[in-house]
């Protein structure tokens, strides 16, 4: 398994225009500038706790509101991620991550199945933090799943900081793709399936 997997994908539309990179074996590096302050810090948790070096830039109709942008960056990254997967040889295919933030405590778990699917169980306590939006939380990670191929659950099991449950959201979303992405070096070089393909 070659472990210099990277993407790149400019996606284009009247709404938005989006850039993203990604290198699945990289050291958590990026440079983020999504037009959308909150979702740049998120962004950083992907690439810091994925181990996933990360480039994301977008221009989008932000006097209307965020979710054109948002949405179009799940999927953008959607696109690099399957693209930088390759033929998914030799990978673990799985992976979860249990992750706290002071009271709140999330639960992530994908399955890189070629099949998109979302698990959504999430309630946030409030609307925002700040100007952002958080059911756009949702479309982000919608737009991630359909344009990966992955099937992806998210439960947000407790939390009273609306900031910290979407903050443990993140975090334990990067970990179980780091987990997911990750060379087994038991799997010689097989696809983890089966049906010999995913």
């Amino acid at each position: 398994m070659t472990l210099n997997r990277t993407a790149e994908v400019v996606r284009n539309t009247a709404e938005t225009q989006v850039r993203v990179k990604v290198g699945l074996d990289g050291a958590g590096t990026q440079s983020l500038d999504s037009g959308v302050p909150f979702l740049d810090h998120m962004l950083d948790q992907i690439a810091r706790h994925g181990l996933i070096d990360l480039e994301v830039s977008a221009k989008g109709d932000l006097h209307i509101d965020a979710h054109h942008t948002v949405e179009d960056i799940g999927i953008t990254l959607g696109q690099a991620v399957f693209k930088a997967l390759g033929d998914k040889k030799g990978i673990r295919r799985y992976g979860h991550a249990y992750v706290p933030l002071d009271e709140a405590l999330s639960r992530v778990v994908v399955d890189l199945s070629g099949r998109p699917g979302l698990g959504w169980g999430v309630e946030f306590t409030r609307g925002r933090v700040g100007d952002f939006d958080v059911d756009l939380c949702h479309e982000f990670f919608q737009g991630f799943v359909n344009h990966a191929l992955v099937t992806l659950h998210i439960d947000n099991l407790k939390g009273v900081n609306t900031h910290h449950q979407v903050e443990s959201i993140f975090k334990a979303f990067a970990r179980a793709l780091r987990m997911a992405v990750e060379a087994d070096p038991r799997a010689g070089g097989r696809i983890p399936s089966t049906k010999e393909s995913l």
